[in-house]
């Protein structure tokens, strides 16, 4: 769709594009075809680790953050409109005033009613509408200097940032499984899709505990645990977390795995961190999972595990034990 709407604008004369310079691109997904942009001229700013990894393994240059002196940005919009606004800013504070700014994104992504709010701001193009979504551009400016990403502080103290999961509260599942947790833990454990560090709190609390892996693919919400977890047992890994391998086998995985990709469900997302926890544990380690009632991860555990049990549920939410990993 971003392709569509890429070639489209090109082709029509409009979407100029600077003659020289370099174009950072904020926050493109593994599906985005980027063709129809000059490669060599690409930097691709993306802290979703698979996402990160896939332009790179394209040829792509990537980074974390987009540093300054582009001449032209393209803003791949997000779902979050607290995230897409600080998105806006950082590609503003990349360009020198005056240089093109260029926004895509779906209907569902809320790219109409941000068209809107910028062009209370300034000066905007007109969009271009296609496959059920907008591209405009706008000149950087100063503007847009209060959108900026603003790290904040909820309830337990915690910090967290525009567009991270769960970013205004404690998520309620993983609220439901912290207070599961045994007293005592074995002395290996993974939190596995770690965010910003809630249910890692709670696992360094337990008894037993002498190492801690933090796995998360989303590098800002990796930031935000390192600020909320001091803790010298715990280890940070940024990374997709149904690829990666522990360096040792872990007595106990800690799991409130995600199940979305875009704005539909993604069963098999949540299905991945299952069957990766499973062949991170040890002989006789264990899973400890919340999980949506809805969610069809019954078969996967019993071919996964030889113990499978619930442990504790409310209206949404089932807490799940699965104990001994099968190594079929």
């Amino acid at each position: 769709m971003r392709s569509t709407r890429l070639d489209l604008a090109l082709e029509t004369g409009a979407l100029p594009l600077p003659d020289a310079g370099s174009i950072v691109v904020f926050r493109p997904r593994l599906g985005d075809d980027l063709s129809a942009l000059p490669k060599e001229r690409l930097l691709i700013v993306q802290g979703f680790k698979p996402d990160h990894d896939h332009f790179a393994a394209k040829g792509y240059r990537t980074a974390l953050t987009p540093g300054t002196g582009h001449a032209a940005a393209l803003v791949c919009l997000p779902r979050a409109k607290a995230e897409a606004r600080a998105l806006l800013a950082d590609a503003c504070a990349a360009l020198p005033l005056g240089a093109p700014v260029i926004v895509d994104g779906q209907k569902t992504d809320g790219v109409d009613a941000l068209y809107k709010e910028l062009r209370a701001l300034g000066p905007v193009s007109e969009a271009l509408s296609k496959a059920h979504g907008k591209i405009f551009t706008f000149p950087a400016s100063a503007a847009l200097q209060g959108w900026a990403a603003a790290p904040r502080r909820i309830e337990g103290g915690f910090l967290t940032a525009p567009g991270v999961f769960s970013a205004d509260a404690p998520d309620r599942g993983s609220a439901l499984l912290a207070e599961a947790l045994p007293a005592k833990l074995p002395a290996r454990v993974v939190d596995l899709g770690a965010g910003w560090g809630y249910l890692s709190q709670h696992i360094l609390t337990r008894d037993g505990v002498k190492e801690l892996h933090l796995v998360e693919a989303e590098a800002a919400a990796l930031d935000c645990a390192r600020q909320n977890i001091t803790d010298a047992r715990a280890q940070f890994h940024w990374a997709d977390a149904t690829s990666w391998q522990v360096p040792h086998l872990a007595g106990a995985v800690v799991c409130n795995p995600p199940f979305h990709t875009t704005r539909d469900a993604d069963p098999m997302l949540g299905v991945a961190f299952l069957k990766a926890a499973a062949k991170m544990l040890a002989p006789d380690g264990t899973l400890w999972l919340v999980a949506n009632r809805h969610l069809p991860y019954d078969p996967v555990l019993k071919a996964a595990f030889r113990e499978v049990e619930d442990i504790g549920s409310d209206r949404a939410f089932r807490i799940i034990r699965a104990s001994y990993p099968n190594r079929r």
